[in-house]
């Protein structure tokens, strides 16, 4: 959420971020409402102070033996106490109203985001590994199907269009594959695990910016929701808390079950696993002090970017546009891997820092070392990997000819085998 005083302070920057947007959004309209509350606020005062002071003078005329004046001040008394009741339930108006034309304007981009319209605009930085050329290659779906471990089928019976049925030795590799991001996460890069429930509120959700604007995107469970990344819950908890400075950077992960309606998607990357309305991620999340979230940022990019490398592979690491950046995000790295069943690469992580932005709508701080003052800390997000995609990519670039599945080397140990097979 954007702070107002910055916004009154450089009405010029708030508009020039918000035309690099393409929102619509303008700092007089959020400066004129502003000004009605502060208006509201000095005339509240100024009520609240009269009061006091015509208080006193109720005594003094008791004092004096004159009643008749006693009662007329406590009837101005009265009047004045009306008033400042009225004027305070109007702040409170006028405060929840500034709240609300807030919440829906996305952040501001930093300053190294490239320009652009979409995601045919986004800067390639670099690449990892040598794409697979495979003769005649296969996509998920022909292979899972084939192996006699992937049906969608049944999953249409249970829950409808976008769901999978993952069997035997594909199940094992979801599992195995989440072991082994953790693992990778928690003892060689030191994000602590965290189980966070998958039913949240309102206010989480909020939190982190998928509240207001992406409702039509969320699942509904009566007073909650079904929460679409572990980002909403990890983040959130340091939601209304003031952090000491030797606490940061804090960075945790987590391995949840993530549900998505994918409203705004319709129609895009129906076949397969690609574009699920349940899916599972290990997700990362850091909060860290405002002068170390860019570093921090290229910390946990490079970490998901081990996950690709130790499974070998291929990937491309891209800055995203201006168009194509998320909500919250004040800049954001995706990692696409490579699929030769599709013959190009396709995103299986992003990696954003949303600097202050979550943070003012969770009022999560902490205290730097040697002020009074707290200020707001910096959070980050990123998948880790998303895991179904990883599945994705494992079946499509180890495939071998009889249509059976090499196991990386990483994860032989967990598979306990070499290769996956269909069932004789």
């Amino acid at each position: 959420m954007h702070d107002i005083r910055a916004i009154k302070s450089d009405p010029e920057a708030f508009d020039a971020a918000m035309k690099r947007r393409g929102a619509e959004y303008r700092a007089s309209d959020l400066i004129a409402l502003d000004e009605q509350r502060v208006a509201n606020t000095q005339a509240m005062n100024a009520a609240q102070s009269e009061q006091k002071s015509k208080s006193k003078l109720i005594g003094q005329a008791k004092a004096k033996g004159d009643e008749e004046a006693a009662k007329a001040v406590m009837a101005e008394v009265a009047g004045l106490k009306d008033e400042v009741k009225r004027l305070e339930e109007r702040d409170r108006e006028l405060s929840a109203e500034l709240r609300e034309a807030l919440l829906p304007i996305p952040n501001a981009l930093a300053e190294d985001v490239p320009e652009g319209a979409d995601e045919d605009e986004n800067a390639e930085l670099r690449r990892w590994g040598e794409p697979r050329r495979i003769e005649g290659a296969r996509d998920h779906v022909d292979l899972g199907e084939a192996l006699g471990m992937m049906d969608f089928e049944a999953a249409a019976k249970l829950s409808g269009s976008r769901f999978v049925v993952l069997k035997s030795d594909l199940a094992k590799l979801e599992r195995a594959l989440a072991t082994f991001m953790l693992n990778l996460h928690t003892e060689v890069f030191g994000y602590e695990e965290v189980s966070p429930p998958v039913l949240v509120l309102s206010d989480p959700l909020v939190g982190t910016g998928q509240l207001p604007k992406f409702d039509d995107d969320l699942f509904r469970a009566g007073d909650h929701w079904l929460s679409p990344t572990a980002e909403v819950t990890l983040t959130n908890l340091v939601r209304e808390t003031i952090l000491s400075e030797e606490e940061l950077p804090k960075r945790m992960t987590a391995w949840t079950q993530c549900f998505r309606a994918e409203a705004g998607s319709a129609g895009r990357d129906t076949r397969g696993m690609i574009r699920m309305h349940q899916f599972s991620k290990v997700e990362l999340v850091s909060v860290t002090t405002p002068d170390r979230s860019d570093e921090e940022h290229e910390r946990m990019t490079g970490c998901a970017e081990e996950v690709l490398k130790r499974l070998d592979l291929p990937f491309r690491t891209m800055l995203l546009c201006s168009g194509d950046t998320g909500f919250s995000a004040a800049k954001t790295y995706d990692l696409e891997v490579w699929l030769p069943g599709q013959g190009k690469y396709r995103e299986i992580s992003s990696c954003s820092n949303t600097r202050d932005f979550q943070a003012r709508r969770m009022e999560a701080r902490f205290r730097p070392q040697g002020e009074k003052k707290p200020s707001y800390v910096h959070t980050l997000n990123g998948s880790g990997l998303a895991v179904g995609r990883t599945m994705v990519a494992v079946l499509e670039n180890y495939q071998q000819e009889d249509g059976s599945i090499a196991v990386p080397d990483v994860l032989k140990p967990l598979m306990g085998k070499d290769r996956i097979e269909a069932a004789r």
